[in-house]
């Protein structure tokens, strides 16, 4: 699996669902660069299990992420049919109705495969025959993307493991901290608690405290 921290995101440009109900054909990482971070997120299936549990935890964390000027963005290998079906169900039925960032559709499996969180792979037998050595849907993958189209935290996880939505923000918060100040996070720093300068004796201080 590729490790993508430190290069630039990959680009793509897919259908997706927005605002919990609309279509729109051209859906594109591009339009964010230069304007915002973007927490993109990987999730398995529709109409599974886990994933309505982490859908739904993002949407209600979504004010804080757009306080940071953060833009979510969710996507799965299904289609933006299917998407938009998942999206009509109420919740105590098992559906995601309510869910308003956008939702991508890569039903071709790019995105997930630039991004190397494709849980399997397409190989070809000795009669030329193609076959897929595993489910081909994604892993829960998260990827913090700076402004200038960098990506500054990589997560994965298999997918019966949910994911923590307060880490998520946490990162965010870390990076537009180190962004603005010059400083650096150390470990379980959270928003408006002491950092660190680049320094070792900025560092002896800082862990003399502890």
């Amino acid at each position: 699996m590729s490790v993508l921290v430190g290069k630039k995101a990959p680009l793509f440009s897919s259908k997706a669902i927005i605002d919990g109900e609309k279509i729109v054909e051209n859906f594109s990482l591009e339009q964010f660069i230069g304007k915002k971070t973007v927490v993109l997120f990987f999730y398995p299936k529709d109409f599974t299990f886990v994933c309505p549990t982490e859908l739904f935890a993002f949407q209600e964390k979504l004010k804080d992420f757009k306080d940071r000027n953060v833009e979510l963005i969710a996507c799965s290998t299904d289609s933006e049919e299917s998407h938009w079906g998942w999206l009509q169900v109420d919740k105590d039925n098992g559906g995601i109705k309510g869910i308003t960032y956008p939702i991508i559709a890569d039903i071709d499996k790019t995105i997930s495969m630039n991004y190397d969180v494709l849980f399997g792979d397409y190989e070809v037998d000795e009669n030329e025959n193609m076959f897929a050595t595993g489910p081909m849907i994604a892993f829960r993958a998260l990827f913090i993307i700076d402004k200038n189209g960098i990506v500054q935290h990589q997560l994965v996880n298999h997918l019966p493991l949910g994911r923590n939505v307060d880490e998520a923000l946490r990162m965010v918060d870390a990076l537009h901290h180190h962004e603005e100040n010059g400083e650096v996070c150390p470990a379980n720093w959270e928003k408006g608690d002491e950092a660190i300068e680049e320094s070792h004796d900025s560092v002896a201080a800082y862990l003399a405290k502890q």
